[in-house]
């Protein structure tokens, strides 16, 4: 990314109307180009000091270029850091695999640094299912104690980019990640009960959309969708994604997302096209078919560049979609729980706090 993209980016965001914004790295990996980083987060915090407005700033890592200076430039201008941690060394390193130096090894001496000279909550984690990881749920919550994390982001695997090699996404099915999810979960509140506290992030935003009139500001949990809505991606050429999936699916060679270019569409422009407008017009739960009628619709959202990318449309065919099925699923066990398991429902509704 060119200083003259970042300055339109930093630009594009401040003409948004909220008062307060997240402003997120992301990559590849952002640390490869320092020099971009240190001037959009020092210009971001020069324009808050003149604006009023809330930047929250995140640099998503892997950690294996963090130094001491720039935990000490992230000290004076209160940026965090996101992971990627999917589990014990082995599992890490297999999904991670690197030729010149231990994945493992260097994203968890830079979580330790992090907590160290930031504090605890000044990083976080992630993690990604792979077909490896579907026989290691309590081994993958250990690995976050043993780190130090107190929450975990259960994921499936996306669709897109390198998760999008053949063999890859269709490794295991939506059935079988739910049996993880479940197994986790489990091992998860059993630590609770236990007095070792932990929580499951996206159990917590499913919780909140279930049982407070609060938003989670979470993309895939609103209806209209939230591409475009509650995020925009910034390409390092330029390009304006309404999400990161759909920038990921122009990398992959379909760009029927893009929204325009921060060096010659205006904000107005983008954030009124005909792409992103026609897009979000078709994702109201409230009137979708097989969503009218679903009793979960009040809870969950759409995700329209999932079900394009893997049915060909953008509402999807409810019946046979793996977004529909999977969080059926979750919201069908989570109920469960707070139906019959009173010691194990009263650990969820703590996470509400």
């Amino acid at each position: 990314m060119t200083q003259a993209v970042a300055e339109r980016g930093i630009e594009f965001m401040f003409s948004s109307p909220s008062t307060v914004l997240k402003l997120e790295f992301q990559g590849g990996e952002p640390l490869l180009n320092l020099d971009i980083v240190r001037y959009i987060v020092e210009r971001t915090r020069e324009l808050c000091r003149t604006s009023g407005r809330i930047v929250n700033i995140i640099i998503c890592s892997n950690l294996a270029l963090l130094s001491d200076e720039i935990l000490d430039f992230c000290d004076r201008h209160d940026v965090s850091f996101s992971t990627s941690l999917d589990g014990p060394r082995e599992l890490h390193n297999l999904n991670r695999p690197s030729r010149d130096f231990d994945s493992y090894e260097r994203t968890c001496a830079g979580i330790g640094r992090i907590r160290e000279r930031l504090g605890v909550e000044r990083v976080s984690a992630l993690m990604t299912t792979t077909r490896h990881s579907l026989s290691q749920p309590t081994e993958i919550v250990d690995e976050y104690l043993r780190q130090g994390l107190a929450s975990i982001f259960l994921r499936p695997i996306n669709p897109y980019g390198f998760a999008s090699s053949p063999g890859t996404f269709a490794s295991y099915s939506t059935a079988e990640w739910l049996e993880f999810y479940k197994k986790a979960l489990d091992y998860i509140i059993g630590l609770n009960l236990r007095g070792i506290r932990i929580r499951e992030e996206y159990t917590a935003l499913l919780l909140r959309r279930m049982l407070t009139p609060f938003g989670t500001g979470f993309v895939d949990l609103q209806s209209p969708a939230g591409i475009g809505i509650s995020a925009v991606v910034f390409n390092h050429d330029g390009n304006v994604y309404p999400s990161d999936e759909s920038r990921m699916l122009a990398e992959m060679g379909d760009p029927r997302f893009c929204i325009g270019n921060l060096l010659s569409d205006s904000y107005k422009d983008m954030m009124l096209s005909d792409i992103l407008i026609d897009t979000i017009s078709q994702t109201m739960t409230e009137c979708v078919p097989g969503c009218v009628d679903c009793g979960f619709q009040p809870y969950c959202g759409a995700d329209p560049i999932r079900h394009y990318r893997l049915q060909g449309d953008i509402v999807g065919y409810k019946p046979t979609s793996e977004f529909c099925q999977r969080h059926m699923g979750l919201f069908r066990h989570i109920i469960s729980i707070l139906e019959n398991q009173d010691t194990a429902s009263g650990v969820l509704m703590n996470w509400l706090q």
